[in-house]
């Protein structure tokens, strides 16, 4: 393909895609495909000779749309949202055209500095606290993670490097494995499975802690178990917190949970993946009332800030804390300027080496749609989450299980979990709209999140209708 024909061919594809995101809420929500539905349709190895571009574009049609769930249809209300703008789409194409790898300042100087400004950028919305600012002269900083479970490890493992250095230097005849083996993390029986992960690859005990009744950890269930674990020899070192949890939105109580941490040098994380956009409007900022507390935290804006997955936003106060756990200076990639104590390397801040240039589509974001039009969107999804929490409210069938707070419903028919489980494979055989559940206690429960950038009132009425035809027809059926 030469220069020409990519002209040609990328005003097509930006065709196909507008044509693609204009009609996709006609297509099927969730697929009909079975498993291995994919490789009798397409050869058993790749082409000696080139096939045609147009041969290559039917088969996206015939191969690929079939096992499509389309997440960015205004029917689909699964999981959380996946960002996605057309600001970001173009600034996802320009960083793959300039293609750099950016593990140091040196290796594309522009990456690296445009994804500490708009870290910055992104940290005033939020209205952190300045140490968190890397250009306000503090200690801290920000850095684009692939997802929120990297943030998590990355945080625990900084944090672990972190207490066995400090003990090692008190007591140097303490060797790091026995150390280890007394360490001993903790997080909310909500968290995502992630965090519990982040332990396991760490080589982590890691506590689930019992939530309350609106499923938020509590200062004194992590002050009671921290006595019970030293008094028994083992070195609380590392909590994650969660605003906003996967299961129904729950906010832990960091500003319990966060002087309890200081007191005791454990590192508080706190994973605010789903709910961290909505900090960015006055009315939602209360729910990160103690971040002060925090060693770091992290939100995605690719999943409800319009930023074109992957990008998971995550600052640290003590930037020296993350590099002292992941600094290695091999010398094909030392540069002039490292050591000068201006700029950067964020390969020091991750697990992977090479970085793609992230930060070029926040700040196509951030320009196009302004705080103000970011503000709106999310906005616009908390209130057709309370919409739909009216239309289940008004159905004596149903009951809303937890409360809503953002863009989230969670919501069962009344009775046995099996009807529900029963009512939530009728609704997504239908393929119309699609949903998943959750385990909250001993209840099964269904999840209603707001997620695509277009959907509106209508859709949102239009998945009620669904809804309520499914109960009455599984009501009225056989059992």
């Amino acid at each position: 393909m030469d220069f020409d024909e990519f002209r040609a061919r990328g005003k097509e594809m930006v065709d196909f895609i507008a044509d693609y995101l204009q009609s996709i809420e006609q297509r099927p929500v969730y697929p009909a495909v079975q498993p291995g539905y994919l490789r009798p349709l397409i050869p058993e190895s790749a082409p000696q000779d080139p096939d045609s571009y147009e041969e290559l574009m039917k088969d996206i049609e015939r191969v690929i749309m079939p096992g499509i769930t389309h997440w960015q249809s205004p029917h689909f209300h699964a999981y959380f949202p996946a960002a996605s703008s057309l600001p970001g789409l173009l600034g996802d194409m320009l960083s793959g055209a300039i293609g750099c790898i950016g593990f140091s300042w040196a290796a594309s100087p522009a990456c690296t500095e445009l994804e500490t400004v708009m870290l910055d950028w992104l940290g005033k919305m939020l209205n952190l606290p300045k140490e968190f600012l890397a250009g306000t002269g503090s200690e801290g900083g920000g850095v684009i993670q692939g997802t929120a479970s990297e943030s998590t490890l990355v945080a625990l493992l900084a944090a672990r490097r972190k207490l066995v250095t400090q003990i090692q230097a008190t007591s140097p005849d303490v060797e790091e494995n026995i150390i280890m083996s007394k360490l001993v993390a903790y997080t909310s029986d909500q968290a995502h499975s992630s965090v519990e992960r982040a332990a396991l690859i760490a080589g982590i005990k890691m506590r689930k802690l019992s939530s309350d009744d609106k499923f938020s950890l509590r200062g004194e269930t992590l002050k009671q178990t921290l006595e019970k674990d030293k008094a028994v020899g083992l070195i609380p070192f590392f909590l994650c917190a969660t605003l906003g949890t996967t299961p129904s939105c729950a906010f832990d109580n960091i500003m319990e949970l966060g002087p309890i941490c200081n007191s005791e040098n454990i590192w508080m994380h706190i994973d605010a993946a789903y709910a961290g956009s909505a900090f960015i409007c006055p009315e939602f900022r209360p729910l990160l009332n103690g971040v002060e507390f925090s060693n770091s935290f992290n939100f995605n804006p690719h999943k409800w800030l319009l930023v074109n997955f992957d990008c998971s936003a995550m600052w640290v106060q003590k930037r020296s804390e993350i590099i002292g756990a992941f600094k290695m200076d091999p010398i094909y990639l030392k540069h002039d300027h490292q050591d000068s104590g201006l700029i950067t390397d964020y390969r020091h801040w991750q697990i992977p080496l090479g970085r793609r240039f992230r930060s070029l589509k926040m700040w196509f974001v951030f320009r196009l749609y302004g705080v103000k039009g970011l503000q709106e969107f999310i906005r616009k999804h908390v209130a057709l989450a309370h919409e739909f929490e009216s239309l289940v409210r008004h159905d004596e069938r149903f009951e809303i299980v937890s409360d809503v707070v953002l863009g989230l419903v969670c919501f069962r028919i009344k009775g046995t979990n099996d009807l529900n489980e029963k009512l939530l494979k009728k609704i997504n055989d239908a393929r119309k709209i699609h949903i998943v559940p959750c385990q909250l206690r001993d209840k099964f429960v269904l999840r209603f999140a707001i997620c695509g950038r277009t959907v509106e009132s209508k859709h949102i009425q239009r998945a009620w209708q669904i809804i309520q035809e499914s109960a009455t027809n599984l009501q009225n059926g056989p059992q």
